[in-house]
């Protein structure tokens, strides 16, 4: 599924095989998932950040099995199961695809025995997003944690790695089904993003310690930290100087091997769950963004 120049639509196109070059590995797609970067792709956001090489094929995340090795790659064959995020220096090559040529090195890892790959196909970039966000608040136990944006891809991993680090975390989510989600992964209070202060101050009249900026407006969500507070936003929102003891940190996910391998097997040992709201077919990939940008609630994947 890819799209022809910019302002064009999402649609299905017969493209060659990838040859996979030195170091890479050439993957048979069996899932991926949608990701807000994908919509910053296909909306034409990423120029000057990203060449873009048309045709584009969306899909950051990718699950499935080696197809052929370029040469110098040594630990993998064809036949692996490998999950990851295709992390290549240009846009061209996507998830949303047969097939994609990605580096060994980086973005890779062996799918373990025990995860199955819808769930390795949704697990990597947003997975990552999350641990690496709730690495920069580092919370201990005891402290609070607000989440804005808990009901997302991100948002749902994120409440799962901070509750288990002993946090408590404030959820935004809507009264009924949402806010069942995120206490269910979780999250001891849920709040509904009307009124947002005014429910955070009910809880934390003193502020919380930490935040994370998954969605939502950043000053606001800022000037519910206490003094020392941390904030963590994937959205790059950086506070202006305030004068306040506060630490915030930009976070762009870095899928290297480790933490790759490290969130499969807090998958298959049921320390974090994977929710995938939905799966849909390559050719339903559109739709599968427009329910993304209407906000589903957990991972949307889309299966090859």
């Amino acid at each position: 599924m890819a799209f022809t120049g910019f302002g064009a639509d999402l649609r299905a196109a017969d493209l060659p095989v990838p040859e996979p070059g030195p170091g890479e590995v050439l993957v048979r797609v069996l899932t991926s998932s949608v990701n807000g970067f994908d919509l910053g792709v296909l909306g034409g956001y990423l120029q000057g950040v990203y060449a873009y090489e048309f045709p584009v094929v969306l899909g950051k995340d990718f699950a499935g099995t080696v197809a052929a090795v370029g040469a110098d790659v040594t630990g993998l064959t064809p036949g692996d199961g490998v999950f990851g995020v295709v992390m290549r220096p240009t846009l061209g090559q996507g998830g949303f695809a047969e097939y994609v040529a990605v580096s060994e090195r980086y973005g890779l890892a062996r799918i373990p025995d025990g995860l199955d790959p819808l769930r390795a196909g949704v697990l990597g970039l947003a997975g990552t997003a999350a641990l690496d966000a709730v690495d920069a608040v580092a919370p201990a136990p005891g402290e609070t944690v607000l989440i804005s944006g808990a009901t997302g891809g991100v948002g749902a991993f994120a409440v799962q790695l901070a509750a288990a680090r002993g946090a408590r975390v404030i959820a935004t989510a809507r009264p009924g089904a949402e806010a069942a989600f995120v206490t269910a992964l979780g999250a001891t209070w849920a709040v509904d993003r009307t009124d947002l202060p005014a429910r955070v101050r009910a809880i934390a009249p003193g502020g919380v310690d930490a935040v994370l900026h998954l969605a939502g407006d950043g000053p606001a969500l800022t000037a519910l930290l206490a003094d020392g507070g941390r904030l963590a936003s994937t959205l790059h929102y950086v506070p202006e100087e305030s004068g306040r003891d506060i630490k915030a940190t930009a976070v762009m996910a870095d899928p290297d091997p480790a933490t790759l391998a490290r969130l499969a097997a807090d998958a298959v040992e049921g320390r974090l769950r994977v929710p995938v709201a939905r799966s849909y077919p390559l050719a339903e990939a559109p739709r599968a963004l427009d329910d993304f940008t209407a906000g589903a609630v957990g991972k949307l994947a889309v299966t090859i």
